[in-house]
């Protein structure tokens, strides 16, 4: 696929979602049951998806690339009573990693909800305990973050920890993970409603593709009871 074209094809999905408002901005008509439901929504739909392989990029990589993630609402009745009347979020975002020293790789996102005011920012520490070669795969342990921004009724964030694997063949980088979620999420300004915090499983599995500096990834992750599905396109090298 050529580059330019990929990422207009990414871009049309991204603005091709539905355009009228539907913002979380009714967390006062939520019981606590429901309003614990729709944070489970939240944990799976804006914790972080890795979109990359296991294997370190080293002193002198970079993978940078535009990505599309979306995750089928458990609860989009809830989400409509709060004000938002979804049932898939989908995020495209933008997104840097940078290889370090000593097996250890940094990345940042940032991206949102078209038509909502669910925005986000996050990021990854990755550290590979096996750096992977011709015979061994890539064994890497990660750190990640992820926080609302937009929603004044809410805040929200989540951290990760995962433990993850990759195997190069050719240009066929697959690589899977489990690690679990925790999600902090504290209403705003409405005293019937209390802070949830919760602790959520996660697995993953995904495939990198790379075309010399072109790169495509795409990864399907079950966090939690909801299941999202990725792929973003961009340059690894």
């Amino acid at each position: 696929m050529n580059l330019k074209r990929g990422l207009v094809v990414v871009s049309l999905l991204a603005v091709s979602l539905p355009t009228v408002a539907s913002n979380i901005d009714n967390l006062q008509a939520l019981s606590q049951p429901e309003f614990r439901l729709l944070s489970e929504d939240l944990g799976a739909a804006l914790s972080y998806k890795p979109l990359t392989p296991t294997t370190p990029l080293g002193l002198t990589g970079f993978d940078v690339g535009i990505a599309v993630t979306d995750t089928k609402l458990e609860n989009s009745a809830v989400f409509a009573k709060a004000g938002a009347d979804i049932s898939n979020a989908a995020v495209p975002s933008l997104r840097v990693h940078k290889g370090l020293p000593f097996g250890i790789d940094v990345g940042v996102m940032v991206g949102a909800v078209p038509s909502t005011n669910i925005k986000l920012y996050g990021g990854e520490l990755r550290y590979a305990i096996v750096a992977g070669g011709t015979a061994m795969p890539a064994i890497g342990v990660r750190g990640s973050y992820t926080k609302l921004t937009g929603v004044d009724q809410l805040d929200f964030d989540t951290k990760g920890l995962d433990l993850s694997i990759s195997k190069g063949f050719l240009m066929f980088t697959p690589y899977a993970g489990v690690g679990k979620v925790w999600a902090s999420s504290t209403p705003n300004g409405i005293p019937a409603l209390s802070k949830e915090s919760l602790s959520l499983s996660k697995v993953f599995v995904g495939i990198n593709m790379n075309f010399g500096l072109t790169n495509l990834a795409f990864e399907g992750d079950r966090t939690g009871k909801a299941t999202s599905y990725g792929a973003k396109l961009g340059f690894r090298f």
